[in-house]
């Protein structure tokens, strides 16, 4: 089996809806950001292979789990991983749980519900927000805010890729209530263009988002690092937008992703919003520093 890496789908981190390890970040813990989104990456186009079969992608899955932990040395990406976890003395949950979430990318195709929704979260996308906190050194008492970001920018990218992911892995995140609710099929995700009942269920998510977003707002206040909080007010007022974007746009017809001149005028918002709330409303040791 050769290593992972040969099934690389070409997306890097400057793909994503949001900056990963940006240059705001400080140069201390960008490497290790980066070696964390690179294996995730790689999971991650493992789950989502056209071609491999799901009994593969687990064996593959399960390989970079077995590198990561130190048992064997075929996967660059776990190996680098794993020293640079080891280097600062940090265990490898963190990855493993998203793991856990790409195992189940494999094996369950459909959610019931919002609770199924935010259940495939706790795996998929509040790791992630957990890692980066850790690697800062900030309060576990941050991760509820930084999981609820977290979760809202996941679901903003289901309702976002809804046709892509059914129509090329027949996965949906739509929740099935919603789809009955609405009295929609889930072979209309295949059309060009979403029909009134669709679109009444892709939309039906955004409440329950915007009231993650607004459980997330807190975090940029809530660390004590002003670089990490800078970066975490871009990222919240990017998913912010494109939630918007959502509230007016079909995702099977229109582009729902922000262009490169509005990540640039919203990032530079971002990092300005993001200080000011730090200096003003950030931790008192902050402020008094």
């Amino acid at each position: 089996m050769d290593a992972a890496n040969q099934l690389r789908s070409g997306k890097g981190h400057k793909d994503e809806n949001f900056p990963v390890a940006s240059r705001v970040i400080a140069p201390r813990h960008r490497a290790l950001i980066l070696a964390f989104y690179e294996f995730v990456r790689i999971a991650d186009d493992i789950a989502d292979h056209a071609t491999l079969a799901p009994q593969e992608k687990l064996q593959r899955l399960d390989r970079l789990d077995a590198n990561l932990l130190g048992n064997g040395d075929d996967e660059p990406e776990a190996v680098r991983l794993r020293a640079a976890l080891a280097e600062r003395g940090m265990p490898p949950t963190h990855p493993r749980d998203v793991l856990t979430a790409f195992r189940r990318d494999v094996t369950k195709l459909r959610y019931a519900n919002w609770d199924e929704l935010i259940d495939y979260c706790r795996y998929s996308a509040m790791p992630v927000g957990r890692f980066v906190l850790d690697v800062h050194g900030e309060d576990r008492a941050t991760w509820a805010a930084s999981d609820a970001l977290c979760a809202a920018l996941q679901i903003n990218n289901h309702m976002q890729d809804c046709g892509k992911d059914f129509r090329d892995l027949n996965r949906v995140y739509v929740t099935e209530d919603r789809l009955t609710a609405r009295g929609a099929g889930i072979d209309e995700l295949r059309a060009a263009q979403s029909s009134p009942a669709l679109l009444a269920a892709i939309r039906d998510l955004i409440p329950g988002t915007e009231r993650l977003l607004r459980e997330g707002d807190a975090l940029a206040t809530q660390v004590r690092d002003v670089r990490l909080a800078m970066e975490i007010r871009v990222i919240h007022i990017f998913a912010e937008k494109i939630l918007s974007l959502l509230k007016t746009r079909d995702p099977l017809r229109d582009v729902v992703h922000l262009s490169s001149w509005e990540m640039m005028f919203y990032g530079l918002m971002g990092l300005a919003s993001g200080l000011y709330r730090h200096t003003t409303q950030g931790p008192r040791e902050m402020r008094a520093a």
